[in-house]
């Protein structure tokens, strides 16, 4: 049986290098990664530094970067890390980036920690021990109405048919725009989860699905009683087409504006 508890300070672990090393170096050269993408030093760096010391402390589970790709033992159970999650906004000197390092089993989302580094938080959570935020237990919103819930979206597409992947996204802004009573866009797929998942925020709604981008945040959020789920309401999984936060409450809301388009 798969030891979550020590897994998660495993990754606790990790995720002080990696603080470390983005509130303390430089961002360093920035590099183009496809159309309106791009790549620091620092997400070099962290990822490497994670993936050095995972591969040592854990060498029997297999390792997924964003920059790297896949390393490792490719078994039952894989690190998924993003190591700056909201590049571009660190590299424009906006505190909302942090990393992200969670834990897959079976195509699922069991383990998370994220550390955000400039407003210092640290989230964690593992299956079935529940969701903090350092000490204190998070738990989502209580909001019920539609009408009263801040909704975060996740980025507008770049790279390959943009402008068409775009047409949903537009579309959703503009529907949840005559809905709910503010729409926000962080630039973090981890701190949208985090903040669903501590009650800041009421739904996140991204269209996408990538695992470095999206396990760490969705184990946080499952776990500290949030719905994560496709765009069909079926359970999320890594293989799922977009990852859409929310409080129980508020489930048939989202689902019905998400139908809409």
């Amino acid at each position: 049986m798969t030891d979550l508890r020590s897994l998660l300070g495993v990754a606790c672990a990790a995720l002080d290098q990696a603080s470390a090393l983005v509130t303390d170096m430089a961002v360093g050269a920035v590099q183009a990664k496809g159309d309106r993408d791009m790549v620091s030093e620092i997400d070099f760096a962290v990822e490497d530094r994670v993936r050095t010391f995972l591969q040592k402390e854990t060498p029997e589970i297999g390792f997924l970067g964003e920059e790297s790709g896949g390393a490792g033992a490719g078994g039952a159970l894989t690190w998924a890390l993003d190591p700056v999650d909201g590049t571009a906004n660190l590299v424009n000197g906006i505190p909302l980036c942090g990393v992200s390092l969670g834990l897959i089993a079976d195509n699922r989302s069991v383990l998370g920690a994220i550390d955000l580094p400039f407003l210092r938080q640290r989230y964690r959570a593992a299956e079935g021990y529940g969701a903090y935020c350092g000490d204190e237990r998070i738990r989502p919103s209580e909001t019920t109405a539609l009408n009263e819930a801040i909704v975060a979206i996740g980025d507008y597409a770049v790279g390959e048919r943009a402008h068409e992947r775009n047409v949903r996204r537009l579309a959703l802004t503009a529907r949840l725009a005559e809905s709910v009573l503010r729409v926000r866009m962080f630039g973090s797929a981890a701190i949208d989860l985090v903040w669903v998942a501590s009650g800041k925020l009421d739904a996140s709604i991204a269209l996408s699905n990538h695992p470095w981008d999206m396990t760490a945040g969705v184990a946080i959020a499952r776990e500290a009683g949030a719905v994560v789920m496709d765009m069909d309401g079926s359970d999320h999984t890594i293989r799922s087409t977009a990852t859409i936060t929310t409080t129980l409450a508020l489930r048939g809301s989202i689902l019905q504006t998400l139908n809409d388009l």
